[in-house]
């Protein structure tokens, strides 16, 4: 699949960040396709299963070419809230729920299929089996073109993608969150030739108080003034550089940090640099 090279996550949209109108969600679907950012990351349990449904109206109702964008949905959660009667958070990867789960998604987005849908997070009762067998029948009904996994280990992505080919591991990477650069999952991503994604890209650096990001902080300030960019770009920019080709996931939901994190791949930081931030973020030299 050619997604775009961001690709726009909706989870704030909603009930859980923004509260979205439906007129907002539709500037931001807007605002994203004139930025040549046509992929859209949903997942079933975003705002308590409410999002995807947001998002569908609003894009109805707009008159776009269902083919000049990309739908991206995951599922698996079962969450016990108010729109949902389960009584513990569990997993849930049997052949009746993924089939289930998939269909309630198109009704949701309004689409008669998805571009691609993820196994949200793995489970430890999941049969790889069932879970191809589920992968073909909707592939056959042509309900969903493309299957991935997100956050799993190497060794759980091969247990999936020996039984069914997988395109793709979306897992948390940012500088606050740099593990899939040593645990193996960006290097089965190249041996494999596909394309990572990457949610919280801009991992905790502007939320939490730490002294790692004090210490980040720091060399954002100096970079920043380097390449006239603003923290967020650096910060994207330092995802951007790995050669893994990884695709971001940016959760905003404002649309001049739509225009901005874009803006990203014009800095290409110098090898250098990226050790500095890799230094401050752990706080001493690479062994």
């Amino acid at each position: 699949m050619n997604f775009s090279p961001i690709i726009i996550g909706t989870m704030r949209w909603g009930i859980w960040g923004a509260n979205h109108s439906q007129k907002e969600v539709q500037k931001l679907i807007e605002v994203s396709l004139d930025e040549k950012l046509y992929t859209f990351d949903h997942a079933d349990i975003y705002g308590d299963y409410t999002t995807e449904k947001l998002f569908g109206d609003a894009f109805v109702q707009m008159n776009l070419k269902r083919e000049e964008v990309q739908f991206i949905s995951k599922c698996g959660i079962e969450m016990p809230c108010s729109n949902r009667n389960y009584t513990v958070k569990s997993y849930n990867y049997s052949q009746e729920h993924i089939l289930k789960s998939v269909d309630q998604s198109l009704k949701n987005l309004k689409t008669d299929y998805l571009d691609l849908l993820l196994l949200h997070r793995p489970s430890p009762l999941m049969n790889p089996a069932e879970i191809a067998d589920s992968f073909a029948i909707l592939r056959e009904q042509k309900k969903v073109r493309h299957f991935g996994v997100s956050n799993f280990s190497p060794s759980q992505f091969d247990l999936i993608n020996d039984a069914f080919p997988v395109i793709t591991n979306q897992v948390e990477i940012s500088l606050n969150h740099t593990n899939s650069f040593f645990d193996g999952t960006l290097d089965q991503m190249m041996l494999k030739k596909l394309q990572p994604m990457a949610w919280s890209v801009l991992g905790n650096y502007f939320t939490e108080k730490s002294e790692a990001n004090e210490r980040i902080k720091k060399v954002l300030g100096q970079l920043c003034q380097k390449y006239a960019a603003e923290e967020n770009q650096i910060l994207l920019a330092f995802i951007l550089k790995h050669p893994a080709n990884i695709l971001p996931v940016i959760g905003t939901s404002r649309v001049e940090n739509i225009k901005k994190l874009n803006e990203s791949f014009s800095i290409n930081l110098e090898h250098e640099d990226w050790f500095k931030l890799l230094q401050a973020k752990n706080g001493k030299e690479i062994m």
